[in-house]
């Protein structure tokens, strides 16, 4: 059975859900309240999409009152894994925030996690029984809408790694790198470069897991576009967009990303694929 504890979001269509209230007390504590019979249920997985503490700890009530109610094995199916991006201490003083909320998961001993392609090596590494979805059939499926002739394009060397794999699933796409400065301090982007001479006017994919603000994506498209690049997509796993989309539309012909984060409202040039 399936305990889908954000009503925006069924990543398991046609499955048996479990009905459940759930609200936040006045003092800011989050509860729920299953509501279906689970006297013969012994697997339920959950899902939720968290964007917040509040969000953390109603999973964390629902694996209890799960377990309370006699449920022996509960997995969860969490897409966007919570400060995946903070998983190294840049300056002295900061937390290893992945850390924090791998153990929070790890607490409650779960047989699986399935997460949609983490930012790094290091959300597997320290989270318990980790099954990691990568990125390549949502990317598969974004460039059906493009051109035979795309260029896939890394923003930076930390994402290369992975755009390699995905180029050898996919085949006969070439790959360009490029590569930004950020100043640890200020979160300051400077020095965008694309180690290419000259694109030759084909259309240019970039691919990576996460837009946030958009100032990466922004400042990468100038650069391409000063190599003489032809059409500009972009595709990203999980789209926050906390700044909206409307500047990036300015610069990009298409705007692809999954509903792993949140729903958005889809446009001209922005779509969201469903995972």
């Amino acid at each position: 059975m399936k305990l889908n504890l954000d009503p925006n979001f069924n990543p398991f269509p046609g499955a048996h859900t479990i009905e459940f209230e759930a609200f936040t007390f006045h003092g800011g504590e989050p509860h729920i309240k299953i509501k279906s019979d689970l006297t013969k249920v012994e697997a339920v997985t959950i899902s939720h999409r968290i964007q917040s503490f509040n969000d953390m700890g109603l999973f964390l009530v629902a694996v209890d009152a799960l377990r309370r109610m006699g449920v022996k094995n509960i997995s969860a199916y969490i897409p966007y894994f919570p400060a995946a991006r903070q998983d190294r201490v840049m300056i002295p003083g900061e937390a290893l925030s992945v850390k924090v909320y791998a153990d929070l998961f790890n607490a409650v001993k779960l047989n699986e996690i399935t997460v949609f392609d983490p930012h790094s090596e290091v959300t597997p590494a320290v989270l318990d029984h980790c099954n990691a979805i990568d990125n390549h059939s949502f990317i598969k499926e974004v460039l059906t809408d493009l051109s035979d002739d795309v260029i896939l394009i890394s923003p930076d060397g930390g994402a290369l790694k992975k755009i390699y794999k995905l180029a050898a699933k996919l085949q006969d796409y070439d790959v360009v790198e490029c590569s930004k400065s950020r100043d640890v301090k200020t979160g300051k982007l400077s020095g965008f470069q694309v180690y290419h001479e000259d694109l030759e006017g084909r259309d240019c994919l970039i691919v990576d897991d996460i837009c946030d603000g958009g100032g990466t994506f922004m400042g990468l498209a100038g650069a391409l576009k000063e190599k003489n690049a032809g059409k500009l997509y972009l595709a990203v796993s999980h789209g926050i967009f906390s700044k909206g989309t409307e500047k990036l539309n300015e610069v990009f012909d298409g705007i692809y990303c999954t509903n792993s984060f949140r729903t958005i409202a889809e446009s001209e040039k922005v779509k969201q694929i469903a995972i």
